[in-house]
């Protein structure tokens, strides 16, 4: 999960304090959108049973595993014991979410509990516009203590996934804050050729350049052969977004990728047509120009490079350490590099935000409070820790200072189950698709890793601090409606361009006609649509 995440009407600034005020929709259950009182809505209002009579509530999710059923799973079986409240699970697997899921809604057919299902912002508003998802405002406000503590906690949550009109219509997936790793990390360099060669980490974009040459040219692996990989990995994106900082590009992160705020003007800037970014592909096509990169970069596939990286021929990756992925150990994080205007941020992250849409209440729900209720306690401590770990002594142990690993039979299976297949017999986090709160002492994937945590920590001086990270943008269904008639178009023409730029497919002779077409395509309006976004966003606080 390395890889690796907002706003709302100017008048109804979402504090916890005002969640009831903001909330203007209609549930079928409460028509102006209130909350039942724990009486009324025959709930205990804390502690557990939530419910004394037992309740059952259809509910339709996305999963990883095949061989899971969440029928028939223990966290789900424990959880209902806990509650008094049994789910009915549909399941589809994630390829065919997106159809599934539509043809529910389209149908009338829907639950009253999407879970894991990963909605858009858009369809947020949409369904939530159409009464079809009711709003969550004052639930939360009444009924989720702890996931209201870390909206008081964390005001990007509440601004993040707020819609214009005021309504919270899904709970999110966040990363810890505090869990550096699972944000951010640099590359990783192999250490030990930088020993044999006799090299010190970079600090500046040419010492980058030598480092890379060094690595193809000078045998660092020692076998007498030029069979080095500078840069390993697929795609491009991760080049150009490790040196994003390094150019003074994406001062606000990468949730929105294309544009910022120009630090010269205050203005919000399309960054794909700024002159830095064009420095830095330019920086770019120089190391691809010059076999530093991978040459069929574009095109790989990544087993190509999952081999590569097994063999230990690659320099440098852009993924998670290698010792998880390809057994390789040795890999550090790269510096910082001081980009040619002196900066030296880096700003290849987003928000603690990941999807927002991935628990949904429908107008079907019959008793939304005793569900908000049952989604709240995994955005606690006790529940987080049974959401990822399981059971103690079970599935994990724990030492006397609370620091907890899965058990050896988790680890080692002696099925010969992978880890991932070992603990997916008991939960469901496995591949990332859930509502939750993902923390460092919990979390078991490759972000959580010692050497993980030591890369954040060696970036963390030069990251973006949170008050100037945004959430991906919440926009109004009539900016919505217009940006996607001309969001799609540019936003796949500046990835086509950005390739050929790097390649050499494309001449830098020909930037200013670039530039020309994505004006003809509509970008000053699209720069429009975001920047009132941001100004929502920057007087929601």
């Amino acid at each position: 999960m390395s890889s690796k995440r907002g706003k709302m009407l100017l008048s109804c600034l979402v504090t916890v304090s005002v969640l009831a005020g903001c909330s203007s929709g209609k549930t079928a259950e409460s028509g102006d959108g209130k909350a039942k009182a724990a009486d009324e809505a025959q709930i205990n209002a804390t502690g557990f049973p939530i419910v004394n009579e037992k309740m059952t509530v259809n509910a339709f999710a996305a999963k990883f595993f095949a061989n899971a059923d969440w029928n028939n799973i223990r966290i789900w079986n424990d959880y209902e014991t806990k509650t008094n409240i049994h789910v009915q699970w549909d399941t589809v697997q994630t390829d065919a979410l997106k159809e599934k899921r539509n043809l529910l809604l389209a149908g009338n057919d829907y639950p009253e509990l999407f879970y894991a299902s990963a909605f858009s912002r858009s369809d947020l508003l949409k369904y939530g516009k159409q009464g079809a998802f009711i709003p969550l405002n004052d639930l939360i406000d009444k009924y989720a203590p702890n996931f209201k503590a870390l909206m008081e906690k964390y005001p990007i949550i509440a601004k993040g996934i707020t819609m214009p009109d005021g309504n919270i219509y899904g709970l999110p997936t966040i990363y810890d804050p505090e869990f550096k790793s699972v944000l951010y990390g640099t590359p990783w360099v192999k250490q030990e050729w930088l020993d044999n060669l006799g090299l010190k980490q970079p600090e500046s974009l040419d010492d980058f350049y030598s480092m890379l040459k060094a690595f193809k040219d000078n045998d660092p692996n020692g076998n007498g052969q030029k069979d080095e990989i500078g840069w390993g990995a697929v795609g491009t994106a991760g080049i150009v977004n490790y040196l994003r900082g390094s150019f003074g590009l994406n001062t606000h992160g990468t949730s929105n990728i294309n544009v910022d705020t120009d630090p010269e003007t205050g203005k919000v800037r399309f960054i794909p047509a700024d002159p830095r970014y064009k420095e830095l592909l330019q920086f770019v096509n120089k190391l691809y120009k010059d076999g530093l990169l991978e040459q069929d970069i574009v095109s790989v596939k990544s087993t190509e490079v999952d081999s590569k990286g097994m063999q230990g021929l690659l320099g440098i990756s852009d993924s998670v350490d290698p010792v998880a992925i390809y057994n390789q150990k040795g890999y550090v994080g790269l510096n910082v590099l001081k980009g040619p205007h002196g900066d030296q941020s880096y700003n290849a992250f987003g928000s603690p935000l990941g999807n927002i849409g991935m628990f949904v209440l429908t107008d079907k729900a019959k008793n939304p409070e005793a569900m908000m209720r049952w989604m709240d306690y995994f955005y606690s401590d006790e529940g987080i820790k049974l959401f990822f770990m399981g059971w103690k002594d079970e599935t994990y142990v724990e030492d006397a200072d609370g620091n907890v690993e899965y058990t050896e039979d988790i680890k080692n299976n002696p099925n010969g189950l992978t880890l991932d297949q070992a603990v997916g017999q008991y939960l469901v986090w496995l591949g990332g698709y859930y509502p939750g709160f993902v923390k460092q002492k919990y979390f078991k994937g490759a972000e959580g890793m010692p050497t993980s945590i030591e890369n954040a920590k060696k970036a963390e001086p030069y990251a973006l601090a949170q008050d100037q990270i945004w959430p991906p943008f919440n926009f109004t269904q009539e900016e919505q409606s217009e940006l996607t008639t001309i969001q799609t178009d540019i936003d796949a023409y500046v990835l086509e361009m950005k390739d050929k730029f790097i390649t050499g497919n494309e001449s830098f002779d020909n930037w200013d006609k670039y530039v020309a077409a994505l004006q003809k395509m509509g970008v000053d309006r699209y720069v429009a649509i975001y920047a009132s976004a941001a100004e929502r966003f920057a007087k929601a606080d």
